[in-house]
């Protein structure tokens, strides 16, 4: 099936706005802090699988000092990556690459570490990926990922009703899942650090803000509709996330 862009300019402005500019993740640098916490990445080979804007991958070059390929499904995130770097200066220790669902277009043992904020939230076959990164990982590598997961049972009305409203494409599983799926796919040891209770906190804080502070700003940047649809979207999220029903997850997994 071919992939479909799901990401398209009004989402990200609007994004930009609640999360910071070139971020598709709550949490800012700081997510992309403790994606790597404890990590030493000076001079080594990281893969960013879903890159979005780019923002991530320029930090890693720039703070940390890691040389980063970054992938995503939609060219206009990769070109908005690019650009970035160059912006920066960064465009030696970056790599921006459009690639297709499925297995990685890399040779084994290639990276020292793989980072994913959220990409693994909307793939559906989590085991096989695992498996990808695990073969293009050198040995003594790190997969570290940042998702959005679920609790036990079925989806509930009022997630189906955000995924609804959302429009995107969300294949989530529950922590232990996501484990149980690392250690399958052969990593030697797995971590999970679950940090729901912050963004229970904050998302509350980021709808009050869309439907005030920031309404007038995202309804110039996307039209009245638009935006009332982006406030209705929040609303949603904070429903579930206030609920328990969806969780922010750190995993993490040793080559």
């Amino acid at each position: 099936m071919a992939h479909v862009d799901e990401y398209d300019e009004t989402m990200l402005a609007a994004m930009d706005l609640i999360w910071g500019e070139g971020f598709m993740a709550p949490g800012g640098e700081g997510n992309v802090d403790l994606l790597v916490k404890g990590l030493d990445l000076a001079g080594k080979q990281l893969l960013d699988i879903g890159c979005g804007q780019g923002r991530p991958a320029c930090i890693l070059a720039e703070k940390y000092g890691a040389h980063v390929t970054g992938i995503d499904l939609e060219a206009h995130l990769i070109k908005l990556s690019t650009a970035r770097a160059v912006k920066m200066g960064l465009s030696e220790q970056t790599e921006f690459i459009q690639v297709k669902p499925g297995p990685l277009a890399f040779a084994d043992n290639s990276f020292d570490f793989i980072i994913s904020s959220g990409a693994f939230t909307q793939i559906d076959d989590k085991l096989a990926m695992y498996q990808e990164c695990l073969r293009v990982l050198k040995p003594g590598g790190t997969l570290s990922c940042y998702d959005w997961m679920k609790t036990e049972g079925d989806y509930s009305e009022d997630m189906l009703y955000w995924f609804k409203v959302e429009g995107l494409t969300y294949a989530m599983r529950t922590p232990e899942e996501h484990l149980a799926l690392l250690k399958q796919a052969g990593f030697s040891k797995v971590e999970v650090d679950d940090r729901s209770r912050w963004y229970r906190y904050n998302v509350r804080k980021e709808y009050e803000l869309i439907k005030s502070e920031l309404y007038d700003d995202i309804k110039d940047l996307i039209g009245v509709e638009e935006a009332g649809h982006f406030v209705e979207d929040w609303r949603a999220l904070t429903v579930v996330c206030e609920k328990e029903e969806m969780l922010q997850v750190y995993t993490r997994g040793y080559a």
